[in-house]
């Protein structure tokens, strides 16, 4: 089992997390709210990762609640809005969490009635990676990994 596990909230059908140890409510408050239900933003993290194992440049992380810092060692996430809330985590802790987040997020079954404009012959998840692909021009890191 991971150290950390999603849901969704039968009422309100948005995600909750659920860690094992407090150590990791920084990185699944973080996760929550800057990935949210979007599954372009969790490739956006899931490639950054992949870019940083890789030695790769990558891009800075932008968010509007949190100031976020990638490198080597792991990630460093500080909200900005309240002093208290931060952690770092290992490479290896990030990667888990957000690749475990993804899976959760491509098991939710799409909505019937929401309309899509970009390949809605496929499921979301697919269309986002291809959409992903398309906006980097290059293939996604866990491409024959994850999916």
């Amino acid at each position: 089992m991971s150290f950390i596990s999603f849901s969704l909230d039968p009422e309100f059908r948005m995600p909750l997390y659920h860690a094992t140890d407090e150590k990791y409510r920084t990185l699944g408050a973080w996760i929550l709210a800057d990935i949210s239900t979007n599954k372009r933003v969790a490739l956006d993290a899931l490639a950054t990762i992949a870019d940083v194992e890789a030695g790769r440049p990558h891009e800075p992380w932008d968010s509007e609640n949190y100031t976020v810092g990638f490198g080597a060692a792991g990630i460093e996430i500080q909200n900005d809005w309240v002093p208290n809330e931060r952690g770092a985590y290992s490479l290896a802790e990030l990667k888990e969490a957000i690749e475990t987040y993804w899976k959760f997020l491509v098991s939710i079954p799409d909505n019937p009635d929401l309309i899509r404009e970009f390949r809605p012959d496929l499921p979301e998840w697919q269309a986002a990676v291809l959409a992903w692909e398309d906006t980097w021009k290059r293939p996604h890191p866990c491409r024959g990994v994850l999916f």
